[in-house]
């Protein structure tokens, strides 16, 4: 299974994307069958088609063995969440905002 998540991308990419995959929500588009050689040149595409533009986004996921996790991802531009890898296991962080720290310390430091 392949998935790619677009935020903000120009309409070249979005139907490039759409002629390969299946779209099945405003920029999310899903593969259960796509083998590597086909991810590869998907990956080169998006390479060449990548502007670089601050508010744009693009994740692709997909299954591996060469990870322990089981998933590979491949990145372009900043994602919304920070991606990180820990021990092998990809976690998504993102910051709180003030009310939930202020909400946060309430409960830690009010028992």
């Amino acid at each position: 299974m392949t998935i790619v998540v677009t935020r903000n991308v120009a309409p070249r990419v979005r139907g490039f994307l759409a002629s390969v995959m299946l779209e099945i929500a405003p920029g999310v588009y899903i593969s259960p069958r796509l083998n590597q050689g086909v991810r590869e040149r998907l990956l080169g595409v998006l390479d060449d088609y990548w502007m670089g533009q601050s508010d744009q986004g693009i994740v692709v996921c997909w299954e591996s063995k060469q990870v322990p996790c089981g998933i590979d991802l491949k990145i372009w531009g900043s994602p919304v969440h920070s991606i990180e890898d820990i021990d092998g296991l990809f976690l998504c962080r993102r910051a709180l905002t003030d009310n939930q720290l202020d909400r946060m310390r309430k409960l830690i430091f009010e028992k």
